[in-house]
Order: structure tokens, then C-alpha cells, then sequence
């Protein structure tokens, strides 16, 4: 008999836990498939770790990582691929935004022959206009960034073919954008549409500042479109620098305008723009140093049901 691998990233979720878990048993126990669940704890502050083992000692069925701090929620993604045994792996945060009885739909897609099924969102319950709006520049801009094609409006819900989990296991990069690699991988790839609802309990771990650095990520780690920033600027302030040569010959001898107004003007914005570009540069060779040292992508604190 096949088997999936549910992995459910966990980070201060202790009042949704619980009934999570049940709806996730229920859901996989419908399925006409073997099943572990793996839970890899992010570094929780609160009693998730508490209830995990609690979960572990009562069905077999569930395995657990535990992080020794938080590392990320796509770093604890990548843990539970790392001990996943499934013939497929499933990937669905534990908040029940996304819902578990969307898994058979992504199930059957991977059985009428998809490598990943991914959850898209055709509506966003319990959000604010502004998480909307943002939400909707953020993946317009991604794509047309990005060197790959990444569908829009989707997260990191999805299932994934064995064959796609062994090659995400070989690239082993500090800071990843799952949705990214997938993208890179170019494997056949099918949307299933939901419904994402409110937030069960408690409130998202994803901060503003998390949101930016994975967006960051997503846009640098597979765009070299900001590097060529500098072309364009380049071109476009020489262009405007002509320009304001002669305006500024044309104004100092009509109007007796100072000379050196359009000088400090000028070079307050070209000193901005270098400052701009480093900044960029500075962010892919950091990326680079972030790889050269070696480390390893995560630490494990605990293990629990783990062979």
C-alpha cells in the first residue's frame, strides 16, 4: 500500500493544536492510503511542544521534530521532508486556514497522474482589504520577477510527488522559497482551488518583518532582475543629467538660479541610487556567505516517534 506523509510546521500553536490534529487524523484516515503525520516544532515558546507529546504518545502515527530554536517556517518544511517516508508529502500549516479536507482533492490530482498539487485560493476569509491588497502585489510581483513561472495567489499547501521530495533533499540552500523550487523544478504541476478560511485560534506568526524577508527571498533567490537595476538607472539618469545640463545653463543665465542648488539636488539622488544598488548587490553576496559557511540548515532538540 502507498503511503503520505502529512508535515505540519508548528510555531506557537497551542491553542489550535489539538483540534487540528483531530481534523487532520480524520481527514487522512478517509483516505484509502497508509499515513504518518510529522509535526517539526519551530522553536515554540508556549505549551506546543507540551501537547505534541502528548499527540505522540497516544498514536504511533505521529512523528516530532523539535527545533532547538526557531529557524523558519520553510526550514521546518524542509526537516519534515527529511524523514518523510511517503510515496507523496503533503504540506499544510496547523492554523486550519488551509483546511485539511482539501487534501483528497489534491490527493486525487496526484493520482491522475500530477507531480505537485498545490492549494490556489479563489477567496480569502476573515482578511483586511490592506492583507488582500498587499497579498495580491506581492505574488504580481514575484511573478514578473522571477526567472520561473510561480502561480499566483498560492502558498506552501500543497502535495508533492516522491520524486519531487528527493529532489528538493538536494538542494540544500540556508534561505529558501519552497514555492520557488517547486517553480525551478518545472515538474507537472496542477492547481486545486479552495476556500481559505479565518484563522482558527490564536494569531499568525508571520510578522510584517517575516512576510518581507520571505518575499525577499522568493524575489532574489530566483530573479537576477534586481541586479540589472543598475543598467537601467544608469541609462535613464544620464538621459536626465543631459537634460538638466542645459536646463541649467538655459536657467542660470536667464533667471540667475544658483548653479549649485541643481548641483547638491543632483548629487543627494545619485549618492540615494548607489546606496539603493549596494544595498541590492550587498543582499545576493550575503546569500552567498550564508552558503559558504557551511552550517547546518537547522538543529534538532528532540525527537519523538522517530525511527
Amino acid at each position: 500500500m502507498k503511503t503520505l506523509s502529512l508535515i505540519v510546521p508548528v510555531f506557537n500553536e497551542q491553542e489550535v493544536l489539538r483540534t487540528s490534529y483531530e481534523r487532520m487524523k480524520a481527514t487522512m484516515e478517509s483516505l484509502d492510503y497508509g499515513y504518518e503525520i510529522i509535526y517539526v516544532n519551530d522553536g515554540s515558546r508556549d505549551d506546543t511542544l507540551v501537547q505534541l507529546r502528548e499527540i505522540a504518545a497516544q498514536d504511533k502515527k505521529v512523528r516530532v521534530r523539535s527545533f532547538s530554536r526557531n529557524f523558519g517556517h520553510q526550514l521546518a518544511v524542509t526537516a519534515g521532508m527529511d524523514i518523510a517516508k511517503g510515496d507523496a508529502l503533503i504540506i499544510i500549516d496547523a492554523d486550519l486556514q488551509d483546511p485539511p479536507e482539501v487534501i483528497p482533492e489534491l490527493v486525487k490530482a496526484w493520482e491522475n497522474g500530477a507531480d505537485i498539487a498545490y492549494g490556489k485560493r479563489a477567496k480569502r476569509e476573515g482578511e483586511t482589504f490592506m492583507k488582500k491588497f498587499t497579498a495580491a502585489c506581492y505574488y504580481r510581483l514575484l511573478s514578473f520577477m522571477s526567472a520561473y513561472p510561480i502561480p499566483l495567489d498560492t502558498g506552501d499547501f500543497r502535495l508533492i510527488d516522491r520524486k519531487v521530495a528527493d529532489m528538493f533533499l538536494q538542494m540544500r540552500e540556508h534561505n529558501r522559497f519552497l514555492r520557488g523550487m517547486s517553480a525551478w523544478m518545472g515538474f507537472n504541476a496542477v492547481p486545486v482551488e479552495y476556500v481559505r478560511h479565518e484563522r482558527f485560534a490564536g494569531k499568525t506568526k508571520y510578522t510584517l518583518k517575516k512576510m518581507l524577508k520571505l518575499a525577499f527571498d522568493g524575489i532574489t533567490g530566483f530573479s537576477d532582475k534586481p541586479l540589472s537595476i543598475s543598467t537601467a538607472l544608469g541609462t535613464g539618469i544620464c538621459f536626465i543629467a543631459g537634460l538638466g545640463l542645459i536646463a541649467l545653463i538655459v536657467c542660470a543665465i536667464a533667471a540667475g538660479v544658483p548653479s549649485w542648488l541643481w548641483a547638491v539636488d543632483g548629487i543627494v539622488m545619485l549618492q540615494g541610487i548607489t546606496m539603493l544598488l549596494m544595498g541590492i548587490q550587498g543582499a545576493y553576496m550575503n546569500r552567498m556567505y550564508d552558503e559558504l559557511k557551511g552550517r547546518p540548515l537547522y538543529i534538532i532538540g528532540e525527537e519523538i516517534n522517530i525511527d
